[in-house]
């Protein structure tokens, strides 16, 4: 007995972790992910070639292994801050938030524990799941949120029977793969799709990746997914010194005061973040002269994690390639100007045309995003301080920009952010048409909510697999058409699924068509298709506009 119980001790032991074995946990989680999420992304609901849920989680946990990838942090609790830092700043759509909320939960949890132990674990979970479930604001079973809260209750009742953090961790990851198989039996859409939940999915990966690093087994993984970023710049030079540097770095002292360091990084440049408490603030910041800042934060405390990367070498790297991803080439229309105190928006497009289109009708910003591509909390929270105003609205355009969208406005201090909730481009692009930037911020939110009603928003692209889904039948292959993020025509050409398409969308109670063609469109055949709809909708005015988007032939407004 006493030998057993010794052992039981060595185990125990042996499978608790400080700081930094909790740091290879989170790399193994992110390593296992990025083995598998593209088997993530296959799990979109709807038979669209833009699935990105894997893809956005693999991102926003990329950042968070960025924030501690050089720390040497022993303390688990400090650790895990660091990470929910990492994953906030780089959520990207809403599994991407709602796993950064996780990681907050997690670390709230955590905070007093030096090590993981059991006790540590139960408490990590718990604390996640509530918080991610107060994150949303209409949480919803049989997703990502279902998987969390049904792995924190298995960790509770295990821990009852062993204090082996190993042990409850193996009974974890069965019971999230299990969780996952049963959402379709949660969510009716699922079920319908004959798919299981992306998020959730993509959470069971990470926990799995974590289980197997604690038990040596292989991730299949080559290198460390260190430095793994994806470029993106909206901004444009704003004078002959071109675009200056990007600065960021973490400042680390005793008694640090977060808003006096705000209010003078901000006096240095723009696109400026800073975010922190007393003892550790993240800085970043645009500005012409590096010195400057890192000088500043030198003669206050110590100065770690230092990036400084010019972004005209940057830019002109990308012109030489202009299809990199999260990059728009230069504006052929400028931004606006902005004064200080008038009204300014900022807004995302998935492609240049539409990003020209938005700075046309007024847009103070335009983040390049949209499917396949959701921005960060992080690039829209610098969108935000870039502009010269302390009042601004955010047009998502993208229901799975949403969350991002509202975890920015809780990251900026002293401006007034709100988000007029636009889920497509057409919605966004009839808000932004009654912008009055010297209004009442909040009559104007109401005016640019109910502008974004009155637009009906069409999809064409081509179908990923064999469906029947809200009671359309589709083959893969087939062109389809969605009607306000609804699937609702099917077809074999695209000029047939846009004419059944716009009859879906009452079209010939409008009055106004507006194609937006996408990048594997001519503006010889958007054109054709627009002559051919003149025609069968005779007292209609019909429009061709270049979007560029990837993915969607064209997206539709009528109005």
């Amino acid at each position: 007995m006493a030998t057993s119980t010794k052992q039981h001790a060595a185990n125990t032991e042996k499978t608790r972790c400080d700081g930094r074995v909790f740091k290879a946990l989170v790399q193994a989680g992110l390593a296992w992910l990025d083995q598998n999420h593209e088997k993530v992304n296959a799990l979109n609901v709807f038979p669209v070639p833009d699935g990105d849920t894997g893809t956005n989680m693999l991102l926003t946990m990329r950042s968070a292994w960025k924030e501690i990838a050089a720390s040497e942090e022993t303390h688990l609790g400090l650790m895990a801050q660091r990470v929910y830092n990492g994953a906030l700043m780089g959520a990207r759509g809403n599994s991407g938030v709602i796993l950064s909320q996780l990681w907050r939960g997690f670390a709230r949890g955590v905070e007093q524990h030096a090590q993981l132990d059991a006790n540590a674990l139960v408490k990590g979970l718990q604390e996640a799941t509530r918080t991610a479930y107060q994150a949303v604001q209409t949480p919803v079973e049989g997703t990502i949120l279902t998987v969390a809260r049904e792995a924190s209750e298995e960790a509770a009742l295990v821990s009852t029977q062993t204090s082996d953090p190993r042990e409850i961790l193996k009974h974890v990851v069965e019971r999230c793969h299990d969780s996952v198989r049963h959402t379709p039996e949660l969510l009716a859409v699922l079920r319908d799709a004959g798919v299981v939940d992306s998020g959730g999915m993509g959470l069971a990966f990470i926990v799995e990746g974590m289980l197997r690093q604690l038990n040596g087994e292989s991730l299949a993984v080559e290198e460390p997914i260190e430095g793994a970023s994806i470029l993106h710049s909206t901004l444009e030079p704003h004078d002959e010194l071109g675009y200056g540097y990007d600065v960021q770095f973490l400042l680390k002292g005793e008694n640090l005061d977060v808003d006096q360091v705000r209010a003078d990084i901000e006096a240095m440049g723009d696109s400026t973040l800073v975010v922190g408490d007393v003892a550790l603030i993240k800085v970043h910041v645009h500005v012409h002269n590096p010195g400057v800042p890192l000088s500043y934060g030198a003669d206050r405390g110590i100065l770690l994690d230092v990036v400084v990367e010019n972004m005209q070498e940057q830019y002109h790297e990308f012109a030489a390639h202009e299809h990199a991803p999260h990059l728009t080439g230069k504006p052929s229309i400028a931004p606006p100007q902005i004064s200080e105190g008038t009204i300014a928006a900022v807004t995302v497009a998935p492609g240049d045309g539409l990003s020209q289109i938005f700075y046309s009708v007024g847009a103070g910003r335009v983040i390049s995003g949209g499917q396949t591509m959701n921005p960060s909390t992080e690039e829209i929270t610098e969108a935000i301080n870039s502009l010269p105003t302390d009042k601004i609205i955010i047009l998502p355009n993208n229901k799975n920009i949403m969350l991002a969208a509202q975890q920015a406005t809780q990251l900026v201090n002293n401006k007034q952010v709100h988000v007029v909730p636009t889920t497509t481009i057409p919605q966004g692009v009839a808000a932004l048409l009654v912008l009055d930037p010297q209004g009442n911020i909040e009559e104007v939110v109401a005016a640019m909510k109910s502008a974004s009603t009155t637009v009906e928003t069409g999809e064409v692209t081509t179908a990923t697999r064999n469906v029947t889904l809200d009671g359309v039948k589709v083959k893969k292959g087939q062109i389809i058409g969605l009607h306000n993020d609804v699937l609702r025509v099917a077809g074999n050409t695209i000029t047939e699924v846009v004419g059944d398409l716009l009859e879906e969308m009452g079209a010939g109670d409008l009055e106004l068509i507006t194609l937006y063609y996408g990048s594997d469109v001519t503006l010889r055949d958007a054109q054709a298709l627009a002559d051919h709809l003149a025609r069968q909708y005779p007292d209609h005015d019909v429009e061709v506009r270049e979007g560029g988007q990837p993915h969607y032939f064209y997206i539709i407004s009528a109005e």
